[in-house]
């Protein structure tokens, strides 16, 4: 079975390439995400086909696609969805509940920090609950349901930054970089020209909540617990076994639902290649993008010139890889 998901995913990797040029690590950590129910942020300039990625994605896998354009006068009723007034041939009124684009298994929240607080936290409860509250009613969303959001790093004018709590729903946070200079002149060559690829349906709603069953099942050691668990704790500043230079340039670390993801994360990736077990390898690949927008560095890190990104790629040479046994040792 692992070995049957492994050729699927390469042929869905095969399909996205028709029309995505490069971004191989930016493809394998959405598919990552999808086979583990969880959520994407994707991060980058203007015009580097974050929109055309999630898109192409939603055509690969047959299933239900809505793109919402965040802007700031977007309201939480035009995601969720309203009630509205009807009246039948009696004359009697009643209530009937429209549904919202957040209706639908993989929902595009384009720019999602163009929008005030009030309309971001529309999200919360479907990206965590997988259900939507609208009056004295709970609606349970589509499965599976997949949040893809992006949002523009050099935009600071008449944006409002996600808070906290919402940044931790998201499994990972995935940088969008430039395309190399072949990539690029693959891109141009490619987009400019009056052809439009077609690309074919590879996974159906059901075998996709099959393949997630099956990422699941997919073993880990006690000692890979043990590691993501030392990794995680290392990014707490008041922690007892936190290494000095997070005491100097961490706020705050992340909680153990980071912990959770980097599992998970590292299960798609083993599945993904085929292996029925999590390497120390797998939750090394995925930290940078599961702890990037959950660990806060200072006034002091900053001052210095150091990331996030930098604290954790030091964290990762830092902590001990497990020692595993030899077998009849």
């Amino acid at each position: 079975m692992l070995q049957e998901f492994r050729q699927h995913r390469g042929i869905m990797q095969q399909e996205l390439q028709k029309v995505i040029v490069g971004q191989d690590e930016v493809i394998e950590q959405i598919f990552a995400a999808i086979f583990t129910r969880g959520h994407c942020l994707l991060e980058g300039v203007p015009g580097l086909a974050k929109t055309l990625m999630v898109s192409t994605l939603a055509r690969i896998l047959d299933l239900g696609f809505k793109r919402i354009q965040f802007t700031p006068d977007l309201m939480p009723s035009d995601i969720t969805g309203t009630n509205v007034l009807d009246e039948d041939e009696h004359g009697r009124r009643s209530f009937r509940f429209v549904e919202g684009p957040v209706f639908s298994n993989i929902l595009l929240a384009d720019e999602i920090n163009r929008t005030p607080p009030k309309t971001q936290a529309a999200l919360l409860q479907a990206m965590q609950e997988r259900e939507v509250t609208v009056g004295q009613t709970t609606y349970t969303l589509p499965e599976p349901f997949f949040v893809i959001a992006t949002q523009n790093p050099i935009e600071q004018e008449g944006t409002y930054p996600l808070p906290e709590a919402q940044l931790d729903r998201f499994m990972f946070n995935i940088k969008v970089g430039y395309p190399t200079a072949s990539e690029e002149e693959q891109i141009l060559t490619s987009t400019t020209r009056q052809e439009k690829p077609e690309v074919r349906k590879i996974l159906s709603s059901r075998a996709i909540l099959n393949l997630q069953k099956l990422v699941g099942s997919v073993a880990v050691s006690e000692y890979i617990i043990k590691y993501v668990a030392a990794l995680v704790r290392a990014t707490r500043p008041k922690d007892e076994k936190a290494p000095k230079f997070v005491r100097e340039w961490v706020d705050w670390g992340a909680g153990p639902r980071a912990g959770q993801f980097l599992i998970y994360g590292g299960k798609a990736l083993a599945a993904m290649d085929g292996r029925f077990a999590v390497a120390v390898e797998d939750i090394q690949k995925v930290a940078v993008p599961v702890l990037r927008h959950r660990v806060s560095t200072n006034f002091q890190a900053q001052a210095e010139g150091v990331t996030n990104e930098d604290v954790i790629a030091k964290l990762l040479k830092e902590i001990p890889t497990p020692e595993i046994p030899k077998y009849g040792s």
